[in-house]
């Protein structure tokens, strides 16, 4: 009778176990299309942005351009002309932004960091542990105990 008791409860603890994987598993990958959906939406939001401020930004380089020319032409100064060469690179940078493949340039020069400068990333002190925080916890709370 204990013998049929134990097998069976062996095989319940082996099912629910097989089901907890399953679960985090399934967590986990919930987290990670979560975290990627958020992602895409941030990059969105910045792209939106930069189209939305290359429009304001526009008009005001245009202006100013048109402006500026004229006034060089009239006074016959050229020095007048030398604002429109800061403007004319924070315009450029923007329509790349928006526009241009400013973006996939950068995914590209990131994805050759992350393969080929693998010790540029590294972390200071090595990557945190359970254990570190924990000793870090501990310390801070002697800390505010003794105080």
């Amino acid at each position: 009778m204990g013998f049929i008791f134990s097998k069976s409860m062996n095989e319940n603890m082996k099912n629910q176990k097989e089901f907890m994987i399953m679960h985090g598993q399934l967590q986990l990958e919930r987290q990670l299309t979560m975290q990627n959906e958020m992602r895409e939406r941030q990059m969105a939001m910045q792209i939106a942005w930069s189209r939305e401020f290359l429009k304001y930004f526009g008009t005001f380089f245009g202006i100013a351009t048109i402006s500026l020319t004229s006034g060089a032409i009239k006074r016959k100064k050229p020095a007048l002309l030398i604002p429109i060469v800061p403007l004319s690179f924070i315009f450029t940078y923007q329509y790349d932004l928006g526009y241009g493949t400013l973006l996939q340039r950068m995914k590209r020069e990131a994805e050759d960091i992350l393969e080929t400068e693998k010790a540029k990333l590294e972390l200071p002190k090595g990557m945190i542990t359970f254990e570190s925080l924990e000793k870090l916890r501990r310390e801070q709370s002697r800390f505010v105990l003794d105080k």
